[in-house]
């Protein structure tokens, strides 16, 4: 499972609006994004507009395509790209992915093995 997290900018004077928005999404879409392999998916906004986004997903490239080939994702981008600034492509398509550096999972299950290892050893 892939962990994706990504940021746009919302445009401030947008901001009121993108988030009555997202207070009800349409039902087709939420459908649709769980249906293609968007899940735990969570959006964050700071009061600058600055916008986190995160989602779970088996491949990020096959939920963007599955998105992508659906018309509700086409009618959901056409409402939604002008709200963000500096974008020429669809919200989908043009966020900027965050490079994950620490997930306290991956780290407790590392040391928890290498614990394992040391006594396997030790005996």
């Amino acid at each position: 499972m892939q962990r994706v997290c990504f940021q746009l900018k919302v445009k401030p004077g947008r901001l009121a609006e993108y988030r009555e928005r997202h207070a009800a999404v349409w039902p087709d879409m939420l459908r649709a994004l769980k249906d293609t392999g968007w899940n735990n998916y969570s959006l964050f906004v700071r009061g600058d507009g600055l916008l986190i986004g995160y989602f779970e997903t088996p491949s990020l490239e096959a939920a963007q395509a599955g998105m992508a080939a659906t018309d509700v994702n086409a009618r959901w981008q056409a409402e939604m790209g002008d709200f963000f600034e500096d974008l020429d492509v669809a919200p989908d398509e043009g966020f900027l992915r965050l490079t994950e550096i620490f997930n306290l999972e991956t780290q407790l299950s590392a040391a928890s093995d290498a614990d394992s290892s040391l006594e396997r050893n030790h005996s």
